[in-house]
C-alpha cells in the first residue's frame, strides 16, 4: 500500500513539474510555479501573477517528495523556489503575516532536507511572526499589517512555526491558547475565521482546522501538557462530522481556496503519526484522522482527469474534475484573495492541493512523522 501511495503522489509531482514548474525570467538557479494551466503570458512570465503562498506551498510540497524519495535534483529544485521566490518578492517580507508564516515553515522544513541553512531569512520572517502579537489589540497577530483582523489562517501556520523553535515554544502556547479562548465554535468545536473589532467573523474553513491541529499536535508533543491533546481529540472529531461528508473533506473551489481542503490533510497526517499517548481518545483521533487523509485521497484519484498519463485533479474530491481551458484574462484578486478561473482546476493551487493530499496519504501509510529537527 505505501508505494501505491508513493507512486500516486510521484505522479501528482510529475504533473505539477510538466504544467507548472520554470524558471523565474529565464534566470539560472530560479523557479517558481506557474499560477494556472493552460497559461495566459502574463502567468507565465510571472509579472503582476505569483502570489507568493502558493509558492510556499509549491516549496512545501517539493519537501514532502524529497522526503519521501530523496534525490540531489529535487534538492536543486528546493533550493531554486527559495531563490525565485526571494528574488520576485525582492526579499521575503510582505504585508500578509499568512504569507510570511506558510514561507516561514516551508523553508524550515527545506533546510532539514537540504542541509542548507537559510539563518537569515529564518530570522527575518521569526521577527515579523513574533513582533506583529498584540494582545492589547485583542490579538493574536493580524492577518495583514496595518489591519484588525486576527484569524486563524495566520496565527495557526505562525504558531506551528514557532513551535518548532525551543526558544519560541513558550510564544506558541499562547497562541494556541489565545485561538482555543477565542475562535472555538461552543456548538460546532470548529474553528472560526477570526475576530475584527471584537466581533466573530463566523465563517469556518476548512484550512483553520487544518492549521490549529496541527498547532495543537506540535504542542501536545512537544510539551506533554494534556490540554493541547484534548484539543486535537475535540477537533478532529468535529471535522469528521461537519467537514467530511462519507469522509471525504469538503472541497472549496479554486483560487485561494484550492488550498483549503489540502492543508486540513497535511495536517490531519501530522496528528495520525505525530499524536502522543496511547488512551483510547489519543488512538481514536489518529485513526479517525488517517481514514479522512486516505478516504479523501481514494476519492480525488478516483475522480481525476488522466492528461497525458498525468493525474489533473478537481477542486471538489467527491465528483469528476474537469478539463480546464485557456482563459484570456488571470482572475482579478479580491480584498488581498484570489479568485478561481472559470474552471478552477486550471489554477496551481487545486492542482497543488491534489498533489499536498497524494504525499499526505503516502505519510499516513509510511507512518511518517515528518517531524523536522528543531531550529
Amino acid at each position: 500500500m505505501d508505494q501505491q501511495w508513493a507512486n500516486r503522489a510521484e505522479s501528482a509531482e510529475a504533473a505539477i513539474t510538466q504544467r507548472h514548474l520554470k524558471k523565474l525570467w529565464l534566470l539560472p538557479g530560479t523557479q517558481l510555479g506557474v499560477v494556472a494551466w493552460p497559461a495566459v503570458r502574463r502567468e507565465r512570465w510571472f509579472t503582476g501573477v505569483w502570489h507568493y503562498w502558493w509558492q510556499a506551498h509549491v516549496l512545501d510540497c517539493l519537501v514532502d517528495a524529497q522526503l519521501r524519495d530523496p534525490s540531489e535534483a529535487r534538492r536543486k529544485q528546493i533550493l531554486a523556489q527559495i531563490r525565485g521566490q526571494r528574488l520576485r518578492n525582492l526579499g521575503v517580507v510582505n504585508d500578509y503575516y499568512d504569507d510570511m508564516a506558510w514561507l516561514a515553515l516551508a523553508i524550515q522544513r527545506a533546510d532539514a532536507v537540504t542541509g542548507k541553512t537559510h539563518r537569515r531569512t529564518l530570522e527575518k520572517l521569526t521577527g515579523q511572526l513574533v513582533d506583529s502579537w498584540v494582545p492589547e489589540d485583542g490579538g493574536g497577530i493580524p492577518w495583514r499589517k496595518q489591519d484588525q483582523f486576527f484569524n486563524a489562517p495566520a496565527n495557526g501556520p505562525a504558531g506551528i512555526f514557532l513551535s518548532r523553535i525551543d526558544e519560541r515554544l513558550a510564544r506558541a502556547v499562547k497562541m494556541a491558547d489565545w485561538l482555543d479562548a477565542t475562535l472555538i465554535d461552543p456548538e460546532t468545536h470548529l474553528v472560526f475565521d477570526g475576530i475584527k473589532a471584537g466581533s466573530l467573523v463566523r465563517a469556518q474553513y476548512t484550512y483553520c482546522q487544518g492549521v490549529v491541529l496541527g498547532l495543537e499536535t506540535e504542542l501536545a508533543a512537544r510539551t506533554g501538557e494534556p490540554r493541547h491533546a484534548k484539543r486535537v481529540h475535540r477537533l478532529v472529531a468535529a471535522v469528521a462530522e461537519h467537514m467530511a461528508p462519507k469522509g471525504v473533506i469538503t472541497g472549496a473551489g479554486g483560487g485561494d481556496a484550492g488550498l483549503f481542503g489540502a492543508i486540513t490533510a497535511r495536517y490531519l497526517a501530522l496528528v495520525a503519526t505525530r499524536l502522543p499517548g496511547e488512551d483510547p481518545a489519543d488512538v481514536t483521533a489518529r485513526e479517525t484522522a488517517k481514514r479522512l487523509v486516505l478516504t479523501s485521497a481514494r476519492s480525488a484519484w478516483d475522480y481525476r482527469q488522466p492528461v497525458t498519463g498525468l493525474p489533473l485533479f478537481g477542486p471538489f474530491w467527491d465528483r469528476s474534475a474537469e478539463l480546464p481551458r485557456p482563459e484570456t484574462d488571470a482572475p482579478p484578486p479580491a480584498d488581498g484573495a484570489v479568485n478561481s478561473s472559470q474552471i478552477p482546476e486550471r489554477d496551481l493551487s487545486v492542482q497543488l492541493g491534489g498533489w499536498m493530499l497524494m504525499e499526505a496519504a503516502y505519510r499516513v501509510e509510511a507512518g511518517d512523522p515528518d517531524v523536522p529537527p528543531q531550529a
